[in-house]
């Protein structure tokens, strides 16, 4: 019961963590920017995250981070069905995908965070 409960937390966390990445990278691929904030302090701001991948040379506004956006979340959305089939690689295959996603910052890498614990703690109880 605990391990069905975990894996169905999961599921939601990635879907909508992977979902959000692939839906603002097509989007902003289409329309040619991400989603940002209209008001308040950060209002047209990119997250925390364009501050790491510029540090590693790569424009967060290019069309390469925008790709890799798109991919990533398509990427992480195919993972997650394939945990839901019950793949026997699908649990290694998210925790791995999740502790690459933790660059992702501050939504991403709390997603990522929880479904990682979550993930290993599935792992023992199965």
């Amino acid at each position: 019961m605990a391990a069905t409960i975990i894996k169905w937390i999961v599921v939601v966390l990635a879907a909508m963590n992977f979902g959000y990445m692939a839906f603002d990278g097509g989007r902003a691929l289409v329309k040619g920017d991400y989603i940002r904030p209209r008001s308040g302090t950060y209002a047209g701001q990119l997250g925390p995250w364009s501050k790491l991948v510029a540090k590693f040379g790569i424009n967060p506004e290019s069309t390469t981070m925008k790709i890799i956006f798109l991919a990533w979340g398509v990427i992480g959305l195919a993972l997650t069905v394939c945990f839901i089939l019950k793949m026997p690689w699908s649990t290694n295959a998210l925790i791995a995908i999740n502790v690459l996603s933790l660059w992702y910052l501050v939504p991403g890498s709390i997603s990522s965070s929880v479904q990682i614990i979550l993930l290993v703690i599935r792992k023992f109880i199965i």
